[in-house]
């Protein structure tokens, strides 16, 4: 790990006016992605900005019936909160099938939807990778892309976005609230939050140098039977080969997400008009631009089947 310099934030000004004046500063809370990255010399900022101080560890009601869910709350405390496991259950289930217990205990809302891929060629510093170094290549295209995304691809990565939370959140339209360096605050809905990788794969969010996220928002609850599957190589402690969130009503509409197939939450709002016509329908429509490579073609499939199973036990 390289030397760096670090200070603890008291306030939100403070942080992002420190992250302002040094653009190799990182903001620092559980650490469990951004401390990995470190250690292999992928992530190498010079200041680390701890902003564990600065009170973002609420989760309350909004005005309008929904639910303001702090930065800095973690995993495991926003997966048991009464409120989250009562209205919004696909965000708790999600939560849950995603790490460890000790990970969720560490982690927080804002990391989550932060963390990088787990692309093994991103991780390995031998291997060319556009996200680590831009213009170096992508060794995957033509590697081993079992796990690589499906659809959403460009020449420049095929890397998927590893978060279970984040495609919860994107089922139930969530926005997320910003403090940006000079101050002004803004809301992004969490639909135009995670960029697809284009010919910068190393920009992964909208979020400009040294802005700040400080809460995620929760429209008022929708209702519905609301389900998240995780279909992997193992039982546990591993990502998701494909995820599939969904919230179905009684009359057969819906809304669905898909994880591990794409660089960012995908989620098509076309083709839920499909959701009462069955899972081949829906996924077709889907799925319609997929590149997938030979060796995670089955992942096509394996959507299908994903719906498949969400749908029958949605139906009872």
């Amino acid at each position: 790990m390289r030397a760096f310099t670090y200070e603890r934030a008291s306030t939100v000004e403070a942080a992002v006016k420190a992250a302002a004046s040094n653009p190799q500063a990182k903001f620092i809370a559980g650490g469990t992605n951004l401390l990995d990255l470190m250690k292999l010399e992928i992530e190498t900022p010079t200041h680390l900005i701890d902003v564990n101080d600065l009170g973002f560890d609420k989760i309350e009601a909004t005005p309008e019936g929904g639910l303001r869910i702090g930065a800095l709350v973690r995993n495991t405390d926003l997966a048991a909160n009464e409120t989250v496991r009562r209205d919004y259950a696909l965000l708790s289930r999600a939560l849950l099938a995603g790490a460890s217990g000790q990970l969720r205990n560490k982690a927080t809302t804002a990391g989550n939807l932060l963390q990088r891929t787990r692309c093994p060629y991103f991780y390995d510093p031998n291997q060319a990778c556009n996200k680590r170094q831009p213009g170096s290549g992508c060794s995957a295209i033509g590697g081993f892309t079992r796990q690589h995304a499906v659809v959403g691809v460009s020449e420049a990565c095929i890397a998927s976005h590893p978060s279970d939370m984040a495609i919860a959140m994107r089922a139930l339209d969530a926005i997320v609230e910003t403090v940006k360096a000079d101050g002004n605050r803004r809301a992004i809905p969490i639909a135009e939050f995670h960029r697809l990788p284009g010919d910068t794969p190393h920009v992964e969010t909208v979020l400009e140098p040294g802005e700040f996220i400080t809460a995620v928002v929760l429209p008022p609850p929708i209702g519905g039977r609301q389900i998240y599957r995780k279909v992997r190589d193992r039982a546990s402690y591993a990502f998701a080969l494909v995820s599939v969130g969904a919230v179905i009503q009684a009359d057969g509409t819906g809304r669905v997400a898909v994880g591990g197939v794409a660089h960012k939450p995908w989620r098509v709002e076309a083709a839920e008009a499909e959701l009462p016509n069955g899972a081949r329908a829906m996924a077709g429509v889907l799925l319609a631009d997929a590149r997938p490579t030979e060796q995670n073609r089955f992942k096509i499939d394996l959507v299908e089947r994903t719906l498949g199973v969400l749908i029958a036990e949605a139906r009872g």
